[in-house]
């Protein structure tokens, strides 16, 4: 079983934090694997029926594991997985507990507001580059086109098959089992075509003249979708400029193989990395900051910046991402610029060997790869300490 330290390494940090840990992250992504790789913890099956009688009473339980490190694994399937959690934070602190389940289980308003400040929360995206090293394969054209769910990542032919029946067990286990969703058919079909049109601008009269059902609808689904983790809405950042776009997000699929496979790539041309290597990257700002608020930013004259990370109280942060460092185009970051003079700007590219600094206009920019823009965000953080 491989060992995914760095996300162990995670894990360890939020149990210094809080008692009880909640591992999310879509189907197949790892999660299960994950705990079951930790030294010392004692791993429950909730799926199987004893597991199930074992929890029925949940101080019963907790009492006979005390001082101990125990995993909860598709904690969906008890009657009241919250209950469980909320008596476990608020009465055995000595119990270090993770539990996973369904995304749709943590984006429940119920599970949500019964553990508010009770829990921390991991998010288990796809794979990041330490992931690569750890299962032995570091070719990111190979993580870009199988994508980052391990099962797949593994595979050597390009598993489009498994990733149908990944979308048919999304909707059946997940959707249906806790969401009332009806025309299968049309919510199928929004989400094919927003893997298709990853990256793009969102206009969701499109997509419901396309799916056949309404515009309400259509938004109905896009927040799902995003609760659980399988789309990410990137809103355009802006403090209310005349010239600046307000209002249309960019939605990004979740998983690079999935917006290969839904376009019609079964091997990537030159042309196609430069849009997976921005999936990649937000991938990592998700997974290895724990950043969720990252926004884009585009003008009425066209210009934009793929990323723009904004800590309320501080100037804004522009990421710019370009697969090569050779014949950089910075318009649109030279635009940025011009309007956020104090802003700290990046360009992170794949074959950036270190990092310069350049001009741009009346500002400057740096160009890094991507392992010394985790580290340059990460140390902003430490050293700013939490956002005011």
């Amino acid at each position: 079983m491989v060992k995914r330290r760095f996300w162990q390494g995670r894990l360890e940090e939020l149990w210094a934090q809080r008692s009880v840990v909640w591992l999310m992250g879509v189907r197949r992504v790892g999660k299960t694997s994950l705990v079951r790789s930790l030294t010392g913890v004692e791993y429950l099956d909730c799926e199987l029926p004893r597991t199930r009688r074992t929890l029925d009473d949940p101080e019963v339980f907790l009492e006979s594991v005390r001082g101990r490190r125990v995993a909860l694994d598709e904690i969906q399937r008890l009657a009241d997985p919250a209950q469980l959690l909320k008596i476990a934070a608020d009465h055995y602190p000595d119990v270090q507990l993770v539990a996973t389940g369904s995304s749709t289980l943590g984006a429940s308003a119920r599970f949500r507001d019964t553990l508010a400040g009770r829990k921390a929360e991991l998010w288990l995206t796809p794979m990041v580059s330490p992931d690569l090293g750890d299962f032995r394969r570091p070719d990111l054209r190979h993580r870009l086109l199988h994508g980052g769910l391990p099962p797949y990542f593994l595979s050597k032919e390009l598993p489009e098959r498994e990733f149908q029946e990944w979308t048919d067990a999304f909707w059946a286990r997940d959707i249906q089992e806790l969401f009332r969703v009806e025309r299968r058919a049309s919510f199928q079909r929004f989400l094919e075509l927003l893997l298709a049109q990853s990256g793009g601008i969102f206009e969701a009269t499109r997509f419901a003249r396309d799916c056949e059902v309404s515009r309400t609808t259509i938004t109905n689904y896009l927040s799902l979708l995003e609760a659980t983790f399988v789309v990410h809405v990137v809103r355009p950042f802006s403090t209310r400029r005349a010239q600046e776009i307000l209002s249309a997000p960019k939605v990004y699929g979740f998983d690079t193989g999935f917006v290969c496979t839904h376009r019609g790539w079964d091997r990537l041309r030159s042309e196609d990395l430069g849009q997976l290597w921005e999936h990649y990257v937000l991938n990592e700002i998700h997974g290895r900051l724990g950043e969720r608020r990252v926004q884009y930013w585009r003008d009425k004259q066209g210009h934009e910046v793929d990323f723009v990370i904004a800590p309320r109280g501080r100037a804004p942060i522009a990421i710019e991402c370009k697969w090569s460092e050779r014949n950089l185009d910075t318009a649109g970051l030279q635009a940025f610029l011009r309007a956020y003079p104090r802003a700290t700007a990046y360009v992170v590219t794949h074959d950036a060997a270190r990092a310069s600094r350049r001009r741009a206009g009346q500002g400057e920019y740096e160009v890094l790869g991507l392992e010394a823009l985790i580290e340059a965000l990460a140390a902003r953080r430490a050293r700013n300490g939490p956002p005011r």
